[in-house]
């Protein structure tokens, strides 16, 4: 049986997906997570029920080759690991360069590079991977899966920002993110509600990175995100939309570095700089104190206000859709920005919003509202098997 890697790299994390290729796709076999933040690095694995953990010795430096050869061991220990057909990562960023998955050779790994400046935190995790197996494993074809490719459909007007021509033409413009998110998103809406997935939908991507996305019959229309991973609506540690003016004070009036203010907007802002308590939505749900409570409402708030504009470049609201971790599993945070759209004619089924159900309206809601479990890697699967074609299967 022939098997896919796909490789799904974040700021902090990697997921793993392993995946059996069969006649009808790609079937998940095990999903699996390096998170960089802890010492000892863990590989934690799930297949099922099934748990496996396993320490890795290897250390986090530039070249992640240590790294991956214990974590495709341990994988060979459990899976059948003999006849890997091909390896595909999530890229973030494509640029204009890229509008679709595409094989990696040595002029796409240069042009993914030369992207990382509009990516620092996420694109050199991605390269990294991409020439640790090109090391480890020569000759298994790899490809990559690009986060903006899904709003290259976004109109020349919505990309745009006021500032001067050249500028734009240099490439400062907006390209969106979590794409592959989306992409899934859409598909799994037609499939569950074919009625609501024809019309205007905004999908909200709640996670650590947090994003929106306007569709119209499943063709993304406009998003939160704009030019960097920071725009947008207020994330874990990241501060979502921010006046200009700030960032012209920080470095002019109290003499901070571009480095300090990268940092300070990246990894010190967001729900953490707000509450001063944590950056997980979970412990400040928990916490009674009122710093807590405001970071949940500025999030909330600024959610709820982006769905609307984004209602506003698709002419409408026929339906809401909630995602990823945040969006999927805590039904606070979906009732409070639900709350703030009742004047629109969304209404929330209480008990079903309690209970993660895929459909959280009630039958009466002008605006359809769901719940549905994002999987890019999936998406990263098949779209491998779409650029490789017979030689992955």
């Amino acid at each position: 049986m022939k098997t896919l890697l796909t490789f799904n790299a974040g700021s902090s994390t990697v997921k793993i997906g392993l995946f059996a290729l069969r006649t009808g796709g790609p079937d998940r076999i095990a999903r699996g997570v390096i998170d960089f933040r802890h010492d000892p690095l863990t590989l934690r694995v799930s297949e099922g029920e099934r748990r496996i953990e396993a320490a890795l010795e290897a250390r986090t430096d530039e070249d992640l080759s240590g790294i991956l050869s214990e974590t495709l061991a341990v994988l060979g220990r459990h899976f059948d690991l003999g006849d890997v057909a091909a390896a595909g990562h999530r890229v973030v960023h494509g640029g204009d360069r890229f509008d679709g998955p595409v094989r990696l050779d040595a002029d796409t790994v240069a042009a993914v590079d030369a992207l990382t400046a509009l990516a620092p935190l996420h694109q050199p995790q991605s390269l990294r991977l991409i020439r640790a197996i090109a090391g480890l494993l020569p000759d298994l074809p790899q490809t990559a899966s690009f986060d903006t490719a899904f709003h290259r459909t976004n109109d020349a007007l919505v990309r745009r920002f006021a500032i001067p021509r050249a500028l734009h033409d240099r490439g400062i413009k907006r390209y969106g993110f979590h794409g592959l998110s989306y992409r899934f998103i859409a598909g799994e809406l037609a499939r569950v509600a074919p009625e609501a997935a024809g019309g205007r939908v905004v999908v909200a991507h709640l996670g650590s990175g947090a994003s929106l996305c306007g569709m119209l019959d499943g063709i993304s229309r406009d998003t939160s995100m704009g030019f960097s991973t920071l725009d947008g609506i207020p994330m874990a540690t990241r501060c979502g939309a921010l006046d200009p003016g700030v960032l012209l004070h920080l470095l002019r009036r109290e003499g901070r570095t571009p480095t300090e203010v990268e940092d300070l907007l990246y990894h010190e802002s967001g729900l953490l700089g707000v509450s001063g308590i944590s950056a997980d939505s979970r412990d400040l749900l928990a916490s009674d104190a009122p710093e807590a409570r405001e970071a949940i409402d500025l999030f909330t708030f600024r959610i709820a206000g982006e769905i609307v504009r984004l209602a506003a470049t698709l002419g409408g609201l026929d339906a809401v859709v909630f995602t990823a971790g945040v969006g999927e599993n805590q039904p606070a945070v979906r009732a409070a920005v639900c709350k703030r759209l009742d004047w629109l004619g969304l209404d929330l089924d209480p008990a079903a919003n309690a209970a993660n159900m895929a459909r959280i309206g009630t039958p009466a809601s002008r605006i359809a509202a769901f719940v549905i479990a994002t999987d890019e890697e999936q998406v990263i699967a098949e779209e491998t098997i779409s650029i490789l074609g017979d030689t992955a299967g």
